[in-house]
């Protein structure tokens, strides 16, 4: 059971990561946010490239890294806009959706199909992301969701837990055909090479800027870059949809980080919400 701890703190330092994400957009765009994630990711993965050495890569790795790069660079900015536009306590509880999404995608891409455990956990989840906004239920009992779709935060990141469920299985291509560092290393590369121009494009004298919060940006990337080191640790372990569905208790963190470090508020209902949510994904993991 050695990947249910990899798993469980994948989920940690990704709760962490979007802590520090929130903190750098008090002063900077999504854009200066995004890039320096990815290439601080890469420059703290470096070393353990040259340690670990770097396998033989074929065609099926090239391939996985063209999708992979390029899905998650986008991923990467409509994530850190969502964070920005909306709580953390709302927003981020809607990434336990990628395992639900997951459940479509992963039979597609990597052959791995749900059963009896992972029907029942989809429920659970979409209980809970209704209960996100059960306040508005006076105005319906469709209202949560709609209320839901209306906020911008949250519609991205509903958007990129659907690219997430695509992005994952494509990790796991990666890795298979890399090993995880390699993998690691080479997609966030990737990354930071697809942000670059949109950076320089979207944000004025970006390098004053990146260099003015220097340690805070570096410090977003190092815990980053140590979450996804234990999650592709784990991925060569079980099946995609069970680490990602144990990545996803990151939301309970999120929520309690939202309420306590930026004081956000109606704490109850999304704490019981994402609780519902991670009851959800613990049954995809049975």
């Amino acid at each position: 059971m050695i990947w249910l701890i990899f798993g469980i703190l994948t989920a940690f330092f990704e709760a962490v990561k979007d802590v520090f994400g929130k903190q750098n957009l008090k002063k900077n765009d999504e854009y200066v946010v995004a890039w320096s994630l990815a290439f601080f990711s890469a420059v703290f993965l470096t070393p353990l490239v040259f340690f670990a050495g770097i396998p033989p890569l074929n065609l099926q790795f090239w391939m996985a890294l063209s999708v992979g790069g390029s899905l998650n660079a986008i991923t990467a900015i409509l994530y850190i806009k969502a964070i920005k536009l909306s709580d953390l306590s709302l927003t981020v509880p809607l990434v336990a959706l990628t395992p639900l999404f997951m459940l479509l995608t992963s039979p597609l891409i990597v052959g791995e199909y749900p059963n009896l455990f992972d029907c029942m956990g989809i429920f659970l989840i979409v209980t809970g992301s209704y209960l996100l906004n059960i306040k508005e239920k006076s105005q319906g009992y469709l209202a949560p969701f709609k209320a839901l779709l209306r906020q911008p935060g949250p519609k991205l990141m509903l958007i990129v837990a659907f690219l997430w469920s695509i992005t994952a299985n494509f990790d796991k291509i990666g890795v298979q055909n890399s090993s995880p560092i390699v993998w690691l290393f080479a997609l966030f590369t990737s990354m930071s090479v697809i942000l670059l121009p949109i950076l320089l494009y979207k944000t004025p004298n970006p390098a004053r800027k990146i260099g003015r919060d220097l340690p805070m940006l570096a410090t977003m990337g190092f815990f980053n870059a140590l979450g996804v080191i234990f999650q592709m640790q784990a991925l060569t372990m079980t099946l995609v949809v069970q680490v990602i569905a144990l990545k996803r208790t990151s939301v309970l963190m999120g929520v309690l980080f939202g309420h306590f470090i930026f004081k956000e508020k109606d704490i109850q209902q999304r704490l019981l919400g994402a609780a519902i949510m991670i009851g959800g994904v613990f049954l995809i993991i049975l």
